[in-house]
């Protein structure tokens, strides 16, 4: 909400126009877990007033009853909402909120601080202009502190306010807060911030945070509120070379066609002359059509419709930018990678690449290093895990429009989707354009098993049912098949007697199972998950497993009296278990 002004009761017209004219900053708050960054943003809006009544009596009564403060205000809870957040104390999603000062407007993000939700803290940093980074006094500087401090620099921040928070617990110890202080100064030496402002708070006891505070008599610097304020920050998307995304092709009839979409660089004006990047067709500006009516200029931040002089082919995710400063157009990127998903990056696999243009299939060729969130120094990789960032070579199904993440971050930046659950599973800030040849050094990816499995989603896998003649009727693997197929999964059944005739009926039974594992082997050689139904000794099928297969390739499913798992052999309990059951069993407790 806004702050409370005198204005709003003596002349509203006045204190609207002063809301439009003032400037605004957006900036998150970060950091480690329980280092006090719901409590700090609490604090400033209880203290400058900026909630309204009903919140401060919701407040009071939330915190008798699930606040961490006995009988005093517990102000995290302004911002955690989800009960989770309130029964554990922590937050988990990212929570915005929006406030005015007589001098600046402001929208703030609470961020996470447990390394699960790394995540969640990327995403509120992606829109923020500074970073309030809250360090508990008692503990100093954590590893997810680091990370968030790598990540703030990563996704282009380069203001930082070091928040050393929990003064009060350390008796507001100068000594403490220099030794912080200095200590944050030697990590982030290296992460390219243009400012660095160290200020001592408690945000539960309010010092520092909106005014200056006599228990820090040592400290001769501005308080949070003070410095947020007054920061600058350069807004200079408006002086980037134009780009427009289009979003939309607006044809209501014959007679008018426009392209639709928000600036994300520059400014345009009719006449401009403009080209689309992927065909390199130009053309130029005939009018900016907004709901307001034309606009003889349009700037970076605007959602508007061009129309051309020139009818050319533009279709939506085409990218216009002005001709003179054109974007780079390229199918091999290199990128860096902040990986957001449990499942780890697999290389080679297929995942849709989206950027503000448009979305292309894309896979990650090479992982050329990942980087120690400690120390800052570059590791050799070959994957990414949960929370991990890493620089990566990309190649995508088509050439795309960008420019390097340091020059914009609106047409540099992109997310990889998992094509088959949908899930973002990372964020990517493109630096630069590679050639289509791999680089000196560089190895292509081997087109194996693994290669060609990653890129199905799925592990090779060949699960055997070794069934006694009486059950090779039995409906097990035909409903395996159906079930994996539902996941997604890519199958191939094989049936023994019926491949007998093809592979010669004249062998033995020994050399015919031999020759069934050849065809699976083939099989799994492409990736699949094959299901082979063939009557064979757990002897043969085990031998089998050791001698032609990677351990765990190959799964001996047999009848028993339990279900269990042991190594290749799988004993599934056929007396009080359905069929249906059974596939369950499978699914749950097997890597398919």
């Amino acid at each position: 909400m806004a702050h409370q002004s005198e204005l709003i009761a003596e002349d509203i017209q006045a204190y609207l126009k002063s809301q439009e004219q003032k400037g605004l900053l957006r900036f998150i708050t970060c950091g480690s877990v329980d280092d006090g960054k719901s409590t700090l943003i609490g604090r400033l809006l209880w203290d400058s007033k900026m909630i309204f009544e009903d919140q401060l009596a919701a407040l009071s009564a939330d915190s008798k009853r699930v606040g961490t403060q006995g009988e005093n205000i517990d102000y995290a809870l302004l911002l955690d909402g989800l009960q989770a957040e309130r029964e554990q104390g922590i937050t988990i999603d990212v929570a915005y909120r929006y406030f005015s000062t007589d001098k600046r407007k402001f929208i703030v993000a609470d961020t996470p601080g447990h390394e699960q939700y790394t995540r969640n803290m990327v995403t509120g940093a992606s829109t923020a202009q500074v970073a309030v980074i809250l360090i508990d006094a008692r503990k100093g500087i954590l590893t997810q502190t680091r990370r968030h401090s790598y990540l703030v620099s990563l996704v282009g921040i380069r203001r930082v306010v070091l928040a050393v928070n929990k003064m009060d617990l350390v008796d507001y110890s100068a000594e403490r807060f220099e030794a912080i202080r200095k200590e944050y100064q030697l990590f982030a030496s290296g992460l390219g911030f243009k400012e660095i402002t160290a200020i001592p708070i408690s945000a539960l006891e309010g010092d520092n945070v909106l005014h200056g505070s006599e228990r820090t008599p040592w400290y001769d610097g501005p308080a949070l509120l003070e410095h947020l304020e007054t920061v600058q920050v350069e807004d200079s998307a408006a002086n980037r070379p134009f780009r427009l995304p289009v979003q939309w092709v607006n044809r209501p009839d014959l007679d008018f066609r426009g392209f639709c979409g928000t600036i994300v660089s520059g400014t345009i004006r009719p006449g401009d002359a403009i080209v689309v990047s992927s065909s390199g067709q130009t053309s130029r500006v005939a009018r900016i059509v907004t709901m307001g009516g034309d606009l003889l200029q349009a700037v970076a931040g605007q959602a508007v419709t061009l129309t051309l002089a020139d009818e050319i082919d533009i279709s939506r995710g085409d990218l216009l930018a002005a001709p003179e400063q054109r974007p780079a157009q390229s199918d091999q990127l290199e990128a860096h990678l902040a990986w957001l998903h449990e499942q780890p990056l697999a290389p080679g696999r297929s995942y849709l690449l989206k950027t503000a243009a448009g979305s292309a299939p894309a896979q990650v060729r090479q992982v050329k290093h990942k980087i120690d969130v400690n120390t800052l120094q570059q590791q050799s990789a070959e994957a990414l895990e949960l929370n991990e960032v890493g620089l990566c070579q990309i190649s995508v199904s088509k050439s795309i429009a960008f420019d390097p993440y340091r020059e914009n971050e609106a047409t540099g930046s992109f997310i990889l989707i998992d094509r088959l659950s949908n899930a973002t599973v990372a964020a990517g800030m493109i630096d630069r354009a590679l050639s289509g040849k791999p680089s000196e050094g560089q190895h292509q990816l081997p087109l194996d098993k693994v290669a060609r499995a990653a890129l199905k989603g799925q592990q090779p896998k060949i699960v055997w049912f070794s069934a006694p003649p009486e059950d090779t009727t039995s409906e097990l693997p035909q409903r395996l098949e159906s079930r994996l197929h539902s996941l997604g999964r890519h199958t191939c059944l094989l049936d023994g007697e019926t491949l007998r005739g093809t592979l010669g009926g004249t062998l033995d039974d020994e050399a015919h199972l031999q020759r069934v594992a050849e065809v699976a082997l083939l099989m799994t050689e492409a990736g699949l998950i094959v299901l082979v139904v063939a009557t064979a000794p757990s002897a043969l099928v085990e031998r089998l497993a050791e001698d032609r297969f990677f351990a765990g390739e190959l799964l001996n499913i047999r009848r028993g009296a339990a279900a269990v798992v042991d190594g290749a052999t799988v004993v599934l309990n056929d007396q009080t278990a359905s069929q249906a059951e059974q596939v369950e069993w499978l699914v749950e407790n097997l890597p398919l």
